[in-house]
């Protein structure tokens, strides 16, 4: 299976919808299995990150207004992909993909005044 991400806005009852995808697979945030080998991994929550982590137990929702310190996090991290990548078994260069293609998704939710659903 594949990880997903997703912008999502709350309409008024509250209900999610998602954003259309972006072209070309840039909705993918990895593998299955990068939940626990490489978001949930040590090294990553060893860097600060707290969102990515709750990936290694569930999907993971980033309300409107937790985008911000979200994007943070994924700056905190993009430094440290090759290292990342080597830890987890993927490449660097997949670690930067998925990482780009999830930052991408914080910042279409920040212009819209929306979250992030990486399931």
């Amino acid at each position: 299976m594949t990880l997903l991400v997703h912008t999502f806005v709350r309409g008024k009852s509250g209900t999610m919808h998602l954003l259309d995808d972006p072209p070309d697979g840039r909705d993918m945030a990895g593998f299955e299995s990068s939940r626990t080998k490489l978001w949930g991994s040590e090294p990553v929550r060893a860097l600060g990150a707290r969102f990515l982590p709750q990936l290694a137990t569930d999907d993971l929702y980033v309300e409107p207004e937790d985008v911000e310190a979200f994007l943070a996090e994924c700056e905190l991290l993009r430094p440290h992909a090759a290292a990342l990548g080597e830890h987890s078994g993927f490449h660097g260069d997949y670690v930067t993909e998925r990482l780009a293609n999830i930052t991408a998704a914080a910042r279409r939710a920040q212009d819209v005044g929306g979250g992030v659903l990486v399931w």
